[in-house]
């Protein structure tokens, strides 16, 4: 059985017949993906600290499911069927079995790309300290489960080997351990971790011609390097999984600040009414948010609407 998955396919082709940088901001909800697909992004990321913390309220120990992981890459991948979604499956979750069953399960959600990486099931967030590794041999075997369940179905997904090994066991292992995992099958390789700009050079060029992958954390292990700079050192693929998750905890918590402080909550939709009607107030573009109405359009209010009426429902007809 083939599955189609016209992303995949799109993802396959950006990374082997392309040489532009693979730009993935992190989305760990629906509200997250959605500005990021107004905004004109060809790709997504689906985070797994981002999913635990805003699904959960939990830190990246490990704590997601398998069942969290895949509804939240499906319900991502959905929103729009034609923009590549690599997702992070972390260990998947278990032995060779499991891997497979958690492999299909994305394919089958229609994420287009996904990266399976060698700590033990119990892992932890990459820019944390004390991690544990399998031995080489149990992370070749989940990258050829993976690789079992994509020809299993047919699919374009493309399958990204992550290590974690760079921090305990040194770069060469590290470098051991993704090439085994690309003769059994992985497309395109990550090294978590990467300390400098320099190390990032010795990184692409040692795998070449294999695409690389470099995530970007803010506080995180790996210095920040903009766009430009990851092409330049050879990258093909730039995550930034937790990019405006500190922005919108400010913003959550300056509004649950005035809320609990005054009673009300001032800023915002009410400032943005006001510039409407004509009061001197200076809206700046994006800095404040025009209400529910405007969150319900961002997530496809008129669309469902104009479907409805196209099918000849009725469910909407007196307005919303």
């Amino acid at each position: 059985m083939a599955v189609i998955n016209q992303a995949a396919a799109k993802l396959r082709a950006q990374l082997f017949e392309s040489d532009e940088l693979i730009v993935c901001p992190g989305v760990q909800d629906g509200l997250s993906a959605r500005v990021c697909l107004q905004q004109g992004f060809k790709n997504l990321y689906m985070t797994g600290a981002g999913t635990a913390i805003s699904l959960l309220g939990m830190p990246d120990l490990g704590l997601t499911t398998p069942t969290d992981m895949i509804r939240q890459a499906s319900m991502l991948s959905s929103l729009d069927r034609s923009v590549p979604l690599i997702a992070d499956i972390d260990t998947g979750f278990g032995g060779p079995v499991m891997v497979s069953r958690s492999v299909e399960s994305y394919i089958l959600g229609g994420v287009a790309g996904l990266h399976l990486e060698d700590q033990v099931v119990t892992k932890r967030c990459g820019h944390l300290g004390g991690k544990e590794l399998v031995d080489t041999p149990t992370f070749v075997s989940r990258i050829r489960a993976a690789k079992e369940a994509r020809d299993r179905l047919q699919s374009d997904l493309v399958i990204i080997a992550r290590t974690d090994a760079l921090q305990s066991l040194g770069f060469d292992e590290a470098i051991s351990r993704l090439q085994a995992a690309i003769a059994a099958g992985a497309d395109a390789v990550f090294l978590e971790g990467v300390k400098d700009r320099a190390q990032m050079k010795q990184f692409t060029e040692t795998m070449a011609p294999t695409p690389c992958l470099i995530n970007l954390v803010p506080g995180g292990l790996t210095p920040l390097i903009n766009a430009k700079e990851a092409k330049e050192l050879g990258y093909r693929i730039a995550i930034w999984p937790c990019f405006a998750m500190t922005h919108a905890y400010l913003a959550y918590q300056k509004a649950a600040r005035e809320l609990m402080e005054t009673g009300a909550v001032t800023a915002g939709f009410t400032e943005r009414q006001r510039a409407k009607e004509g009061d001197d107030v200076k809206e700046e573009q994006g800095q404040e948010s025009g209400g529910i109405r405007e969150l319900f359009e961002l997530c496809g209010l008129s669309e469902c609407v104009e479907f409805d009426k196209r099918m000849g429902g009725q469910t909407f007809s007196k307005g919303v």
